[in-house]
């Protein structure tokens, strides 16, 4: 074996045909492209969904509903999620920044305490909003509530 009779492994090369490359190439003129429309001029990219003139399935399909741009989006915690809290980390107040400390709240989200369990320490929360079975729950315990 010697420099002048290397090859590369049999399948591990992949010759590409170049395209408008001239007649002798067999893949000039029209470099595949067929002969006339927009497909073949350069310069072409069609719009996404777009089905060839057929109305697209985005404009064929109804609409209907209403997104109302100014809702807020609050995340539910509920009480027995704060108890769970509160027994495994020895919390001396519910806020959202113990919220996201402890995994329950995204950076940019709000939070609503929800009624669901029952709390068994006296406890502060402050929260952006609270449902009136949580404020009551949190209030019978000597607890209290703030708004945010």
């Amino acid at each position: 074996m010697s420099l002048n009779n290397l090859t590369p492994a049999k399948g591990s090369v992949k010759r590409q045909r170049r395209i408008g490359r001239g007649e002798g190439s067999g893949y000039g003129g029209t470099a595949t492209r067929g002969h006339n429309g927009a497909k073949s001029r350069s310069g072409y990219s069609k719009k996404i969904g777009f089905e060839g003139g057929q109305m697209p399935l985005q404009r064929r399909v109804p609409k209907y509903g209403f997104n109302n741009i100014n809702r807020k989006e609050y995340k539910a915690v509920n009480l027995d999620v704060i108890q769970e809290l509160i027994d495994r980390k020895d919390v001396s107040e519910i806020n959202p920044e113990v919220l996201r400390e402890n995994g329950l709240l995204g950076n940019r989200e709000q939070v609503k305490i929800l009624g669901r369990g029952e709390l068994n320490a006296k406890i502060n929360v402050k929260a952006h909003r609270f449902s009136a079975s949580a404020k009551a729950g949190i209030e019978a315990k000597g607890g209290d509530c703030t708004e945010i």
